[in-house]
């Protein structure tokens, strides 16, 4: 165990290294992009364009550049349109900087850390909640309360202004309909170590995105000694660790696996497609699911501060949540907007009961041993 232990501190310091390289060279290139004027954002585009008052303010500070660098490790898919249409708007140039699936949040939030005395973002979109805290506590982030948030419920607040949480999505329980009967499908997380799955189980690697989340709601909710047989029983039963949570969804629906554990935008994305899988949500008639909110932070000296805090209102806008529930991915607004068919409410949902800010500390006293437990 100790050499798996050094292969992902090795793994780590790859990532933060990486992140430390690519500053220097992300700086040059944006200074030489931006034009002498400031950056003046896509022709005929302006305040104005704006609905309801979203976007760049009314009166621009002398000098200031009408760009903003967004880091964000929602799938690109569903945050680009979203970017390109308050660009439009508001005549403010966006730059995103997308994670990859298979390092989901960490490897932005690893080069956020990295950059932290020069920084080179201005808004840090995160797909989950754990990376996000873990910067606050780094002191990668500065506080903001946006008058966009005012009406989103505290519990995805922040009370410092740090952060705050929009658009969730819930962990849920996923198989191939083709080859598991409705009535046999899982309906608890324990249901994934019935040895009936053994082999056929896909999990996301612990690491990464939601899943590293998941596993550290775990611990913080269930206590360690729980959490950890639940580990051991889930590699007992041979379960398969996989790049990513489509990954999860596209094994099970060829066949591949029977039975997985994901988010809903990736299984929603799926019967889109008309995929043979479906979904539920785990424990849902007992202790719950987690359920994980996007979260938006302005990064401590942010290069471009008046755009950010621009950007950061008109993402935690209700017509944003509403565009977001919308889309493929589904996304569950965390306060009262209109839903499409099918997608359920987040008051319908029995959530896990978790303390976000617990967390952080649950993840960094039992990562390597999460790694360990599942053959990581």
């Amino acid at each position: 165990m100790p050499a798996l232990r050094l292969a992902w501190l090795g793994y780590v310091l790859f990532l933060s290294l990486a992140a430390f390289l690519t500053v220097g060279i992300c700086d040059l290139v944006w200074s030489l992009r931006l034009p002498p004027d400031g950056g003046a954002g896509p022709a005929g585009a302006s305040a104005a364009d704006s609905p309801g008052g979203e976007g760049a303010p009314a009166a621009w500070p002398p000098g200031s550049a009408r760009v903003v660098v967004v880091y964000c490790s929602l799938d690109e898919v569903y945050a680009d349109p979203v970017l390109r249409r308050f660009g439009e708007r508001t005549g403010i140039e966006v730059r995103p900087v997308y994670d990859t699936e298979a390092t989901k949040s960490v490897g932005l939030a690893t080069r956020l850390a990295a950059e932290r005395a020069r920084p080179q973002a201005d808004v840090f979109w995160n797909s989950e909640i754990l990376r996000t805290l873990r910067l606050a506590e780094q002191g990668v982030l500065e506080p903001y309360r946006s008058p966009s948030a005012a009406d989103i419920p505290e519990r995805f607040r922040d009370s410092g202004g740090m952060w705050t949480g929009f658009a969730a999505r819930a962990r849920v329980l996923v198989w191939d309909t083709a080859r598991v009967a409705l009535a046999e499908a899982p309906r608890r997380l324990a249901d994934l170590t019935d040895p009936k799955w053994k082999g056929q189980v896909g999990v996301a690697r612990p690491q990464f995105g939601t899943t590293a989340t998941h596993f550290a709601a775990l611990f913080a909710a269930w206590g360690a000694e729980r959490a950890e047989d639940f580990c051991r029983a889930l590699r007992a039963n041979d379960v398969k660790l996989l790049a990513g949570n489509s990954t999860v969804v596209d094994m099970v629906a060829r066949g591949e696996l029977r039975v997985g554990l994901t988010d809903t935008d990736d299984v929603w994305s799926a019967l889109d497609e008309g995929k043979a899988v479906a979904m539920a949500l785990p424990d849902a008639a007992g202790e719950g699911t987690l359920v994980i909110p996007n979260t938006l932070a302005l990064v401590k000296g942010a290069p471009h501060p008046e755009a950010a805090r621009a950007l950061i209102d008109h993402l935690l806008s209700r017509a944003v949540e509403q565009e977001l529930a919308a889309a493929r991915s589904r996304q569950l607004p965390v306060r009262d907007v209109p839903t499409p068919p099918g997608v359920q409410r987040l008051p319908d949902i029995r959530a896990l009961a978790v303390d976000f800010s617990a967390l952080p500390g649950a993840l960094a006293a039992h990562e390597a041993k999460i790694a360990e437990l599942l053959g990581e």
